[in-house]
């Protein structure tokens, strides 16, 4: 794991990049991914947010804290979406929303049409579901059908889409949404890839990243910041109606013996290595 203060690198990333730029690494296509900013209004008129940190063991992002989310599944819904493509987030995309948060925080975006919502999803049956849905043993479509619900695709918003550098092995292209915690749900740490869970204001949580005390990605940090302007949750969730999602992609190159990774328009998240490449006869 690398990390500058409270900003998270992968260590390989100046050896993939170089290998990138001498035509060795082709890019893997981006899988489609969901992650979703649950809110819930704080108790001293400020929103909060609901974070959890990646387990030391992944792969990838170890030690990071992150919102819950992950790819896109088949089953998830219409897919009417090319992989990697440049549209809006679709059917599928926003059933993955839902699903992962049920799967990694225990809270249930959906409820019986038209408009319920469900308010408590913390019995033994529920979690044998949701234990399912997160094995791969239950197809999210048939989940909601036979408990007679539909998502609540009003009660996401928009907010941002990120998607992972060329040179990396894991590609995701990533939509950020926001949404409320419902009333008479519960937030836990149900997912197995997390070792801890908190509520934070954004604000809050982009202090102590500053400080060095949260390891995050670009993505996370960007997003608690636009984030920490807004009092309240409804506010925040007014706000991504009128959200640019256009994707944001790091650019990777070589200057010389330096390897640079920076992100257009995020001039602080830019990365210099100055190393001699390996292929290179060292002195």
């Amino acid at each position: 794991m690398g990390a500058t203060g409270g900003q998270w690198y992968p260590p390989e990333w100046p050896d993939r990049i170089r290998a990138l730029a001498r035509g060795e690494l082709t890019p893997v296509p981006p899988r489609r991914a969901a992650t979703v900013m649950l809110l819930r209004d704080g108790a001293e008129g400020a929103v909060e947010v609901f974070l959890l940190r990646r387990r030391a063991s992944m792969a990838f992002a170890a030690g990071a804290y992150a919102y819950p989310g992950g790819s896109v599944d088949p089953r998830d819904g219409p897919d009417n979406e090319e992989e990697g493509g440049e549209g809006n987030a679709d059917g599928a995309v926003v059933a993955a929303a839902v699903r992962e948060t049920f799967e990694e925080a225990g809270v249930l975006l959906a409820g019986p049409p038209p408009g319920g919502l469900v308010a408590d999803v913390t019995g033994a049956d529920w979690e044998e579901d949701r234990a399912a849905l997160a094995g791969g043993r239950l197809p999210f479509a048939d989940f909601l059908n036979r408990r007679g619900l539909v998502v609540r695709t009003d009660l996401l918003g928009r907010w941002a889409r990120w998607i992972t550098p060329e040179f990396e092995a894991r590609r995701y292209d990533t939509h950020f949404f926001v949404a409320a915690l419902p009333a008479g749900q519960r937030t836990r740490n149900a997912s197995t890839e997390a070792d801890r869970t908190l509520w934070l204001r954004p604000g809050d949580a982009v202090a102590a990243y500053e400080r060095g005390e949260l390891l995050m990605m670009p993505p996370t940090i960007t997003t608690l910041r636009e984030l920490a302007p807004f009092p309240t949750v409804a506010e925040a969730l007014a706000a991504a109606r009128d959200r640019d999602v256009a994707p944001i992609m790091a650019q990777a190159r070589v200057e010389g013996r330096e390897v640079v990774l920076s992100w257009p328009g995020y001039e602080e998240f830019e990365k210099r290595v100055t190393a001699v490449d390996k292929r290179e006869r060292t002195i």
